[in-house]
């Protein structure tokens, strides 16, 4: 690739950081509008959480046509999930379908609950997770230093923008819009010659973690090749407060729900002989599952993905008052599968705890199970999936994860070096290849294996899908802005100048160069 469309990417990525910021704003402040009203006024508490993303979607369907990031309405739609997409490619290259490149971009547009009042008492006012910044001199910056893994030094916070959503992930989501229209700007050159790309605002992520993907993959079986993805680009923050901005991550661990039912017998609380305390035996359940995980060598550990960790995430009560013995307690662990565990052995691991076997002895009903999420979206669809999500890891040394590498060098490096104020400091010159910590979208994207071998879906070899395990997947991986230890917390912000440098590392990703013949592309972007 020239020097000169290297150079064209830099300044056209730089440029629409303006209008990227300004999208990023009015995306997180649209439930201001929603969860104050009264409902039968059209209001909505839940406006922006899992299942509640409409407003949010439509008001971004309409900005993908106004900023230009598609060719006309024909080219942009919501799926019956509630998924929002648009397509780009270049209809006139003469490449027939069949042979074209299929790239996937993925950020979901559900944010957890915003926590406004502390957001307020916390920061001292000043910063509201849906207006953003209102007052800078409202603001407790000794406390958002103590709070938020990373912030750019105080004289560069004008740059930052402030407010639940920023960093996970609406600003991915918000890149992908911007590196779609300047594919489109710079069709001419030949960057979408032999290339379709996908670009996809799914719903509901936080509640049940690549459900948007999931229902994707669904819809696959039978569909023609320009519809099955050779690459996954997943927009999720790949920033870490000790290593630096907009890494390229190609993998995380697995995910799974624990969900633990312990039935009593309800009585009087002046005579708890009488019952049998679910809340009591289940406490104890939950403290020893505890003390288990801290234990050294709990769970297996993998040298790039990390260990496996378990933690208490939720819990129910159900008792006629709180002078009663409860009827019913029920709890759930939230446990992170690295490399070699598996969710039959996760679900014995709490089987076999004392607490358990303690419990039916004197009489309680224990049930140990994984939930299945049936939520309905904001569409009306219901997923009714097992809540287990499996772990992916894109080899280092495939082709689609070095191109990013070399697309890194090329774009960002440059700019590093140039510095000036245009990047923040924080942004390593060379590129940083690592993996998430929390999980992505990309859980819903795997399938297994025999299902593949049996046909229920048609992929291609040249494809390069990567088989781990009983699963396959596209090549995974993914560029985002934001610091992922920001992410769900009081404060959360994202510095605007990482929407341009990820701007630009996605196109130069994607984007062909006209004179490389598609014939011998190799299995990658």
């Amino acid at each position: 690739m020239s020097d000169t469309l290297d150079r064209k990417i830099i300044q056209l990525s730089q440029a629409c950081i303006p209008e990227a910021v300004q999208l990023l704003k009015e995306l997180i402040r649209i439930p201001h509008d929603y969860v104050d009203k009264p409902v039968e006024e059209g209001g909505d508490p839940l406006c922006g959480l899992s299942n509640h993303e409409g407003p949010r979607l439509e008001y971004l369907k309409s900005q993908v046509l106004a900023l230009g990031a598609v060719d006309g309405p024909e080219n942009i739609g919501l799926d019956d999930f509630g998924n929002l997409w648009w397509k780009v490619d270049d209809p006139d290259d003469g490449v027939p379908p069949e042979e074209k490149r299929v790239i996937w971009l993925d950020g979901h547009t559900d944010t957890v609950a915003a926590l406004r009042p502390s957001w307020h008492q916390a920061i001292g006012g000043g910063i509201d997770p849906y207006l953003g910044l209102t007052d800078i001199n409202k603001v407790d910056k000794e406390f958002l230093k103590s709070e938020l893994g990373y912030l750019p030094p105080e004289d560069e916070w004008h740059h930052l923008v402030w407010g639940r959503g920023s960093a996970d992930q609406l600003g991915g989501v918000v890149c992908q819009v911007f590196a779609t229209r300047l594919l489109r700007q710079l069709r001419a050159e030949g960057a979408l010659r032999g290339v379709v790309v996908w670009s996809f605002a799914t719903v509901a992520e936080e509640d049940n973690d690549g459900g948007g993907p999931m229902y994707l993959m669904s819809q696959l079986k039978g569909a023609a090749p320009d519809r099955v993805p050779d690459v996954v680009i997943l927009t999720e923050p790949t920033g870490s407060a000790k290593d630096g901005l907009v890494g390229i991550y190609r993998g995380q661990r697995g995910r799974m729900q624990i969900e633990v039912e312990v039935v009593g017998k309800s009585c009087h609380g002046s005579m708890p002989h009488e019952g049998r305390n679910p809340l009591e035996y289940g406490g104890a359940i939950v403290a020893e599952a505890a003390e288990a995980a801290g234990r050294e060598g709990a769970f297996l550990t993998d040298e790039f993905l990390g260990a496996g960790t378990r933690t208490a995430s939720w819990a129910r009560l159900e008792t006629p008052s709180d002078c009663a013995v409860p009827e019913r307690f029920v709890f759930r662990l939230d446990r992170r599968l690295t490399v070699g565990e598996d969710p039959g052995t996760a679900l014995r691991e709490v089987e076999g705890l004392r607490g358990v076997r303690r419990a039916r002895s004197a009489g309680l009903r224990v049930e140990v199970r994984v939930p299945t999420y049936d939520e309905p979206t904001w569409r009306g669809y219901r997923p009714g999936n097992a809540q287990v999500y499996p772990g992916w890891v894109t080899p280092e040394e495939h082709p689609a994860v070095r191109r990013a590498v070399e697309a890194y060098e090329r774009v960002v490096g440059p700019l590093v070096r140039e510095g000036g104020g245009v990047v923040p400091q924080a942004l390593p010159e060379r590129a940083r290849v690592g993996r998430w910590v929390f999980s992505t979208d990309g859980v819903g994207v795997p399938v297994p294996t025999a299902g593949v071998r049996e046909g229920a879906l048609e992929v291609a070899e040249g494809k390069g899908w990567v088989e781990v395990g009983a699963f396959r997947h596209p090549a995974m991986f993914g560029i985002g802005p934001g610091v992922e230890e920001n992410t769900h917390k009081v404060g959360e912000c994202v510095d605007g100048r990482e929407l341009g440098v990820v701007v630009g590392l996605l196109t130069a990703t994607l984007l062909r160069p006209q004179r490389q013949p598609v014939s011998s592309r190799p299995p990658l972007i």
